[in-house]
């Protein structure tokens, strides 16, 4: 068995003496693992980072077997931020996200291109509004997308200020305010458009942080990522 593909390093442990255990989000293959073997050495250490672009052939003998990468770098966006922490924080965390909430070997494509369009969004100073708006979409892509398009409530599509930790589903200001204790912030410019502040990042952060753990990770058991916890943190007032 053998593929050729392109993908995205999401996380890289050490295997035996020389070798890695690799994880790829792959364009048709979906998130795969591979051993690389010699990955801890020095033509394979630059680019076996977490973040990187890579064009990766994958090998087995059997289609279910672990198999091995050979991986060739086709663009460094880690290396691109060393000099951001913020930068840095919210790759670790995309990467570490998409390694524990995609199953592994089934194809998302659209899960790769939102991640590749994220990683291009870090040349932007808009980048922290658009991570906010990638993990709704990777909640989207394993079937829990959130609706804040109207009100649960009134059914109108203007004044949305909450989002309903049960149904998902936005709530204007009005209809909220008796329960705003309760319900989730929604920041304006997840329904606006447009960029939001600190504040409205953190908000953002926390709002699909929440259904993260509720439908995706909790029921697996599988705690969030302390990578993304870390980034979080950058954000908290």
């Amino acid at each position: 068995m053998e593929w050729a593909d392109e993908g995205i390093i999401l996380a890289v442990r050490r295997n035996g003496e020389t070798g890695v255990l690799a994880s790829l989000l792959t364009r048709e293959h979906g998130r795969h693992p591979g051993l690389v073997h010699g990955g801890v050495g020095r033509a394979n250490r630059g680019t076996l980072q977490p973040g990187n672009h890579v064009k990766a052939w994958w090998r087995a003998r059997l289609a279910d077997q672990l198999g091995s990468y050979r991986v060739e770098l086709a663009q460094a966006h880690a290396a691109d931020i060393l000099d951001d922490p913020d930068r840095l924080a919210a790759l670790a965390s995309a990467c570490a996200l998409t390694d524990v909430v995609l199953p592994e070997r089934e194809s998302h494509p659209a899960a790769f291109a939102a991640l590749v369009a994220l990683l291009e969004a870090f040349k932007s100073d808009a980048w922290p509004s658009v991570y906010v708006h990638w993990e709704l979409a990777l909640l989207r892509d394993v079937g829990y997308g959130l609706d804040l398009t109207q009100c649960v409530a009134t059914g109108v599509m203007e004044g949305l200020a909450y989002v309903s930790p049960k149904s998902g589903r936005a709530v204007c200001l009005e209809a909220g305010q008796p329960y705003r204790d309760k319900l989730l912030i929604l920041p304006e410019f997840l329904v606006m458009g447009g960029e939001g502040d600190r504040q409205a990042v953190f908000d953002g952060l926390k709002l699909s942080g929440f259904f993260l753990e509720r439908h995706v990770l909790g029921p697996n058991r599988v705690p969030m990522p302390a990578a993304r916890s870390r980034l979080v943190d950058r954000f908290r007032p």
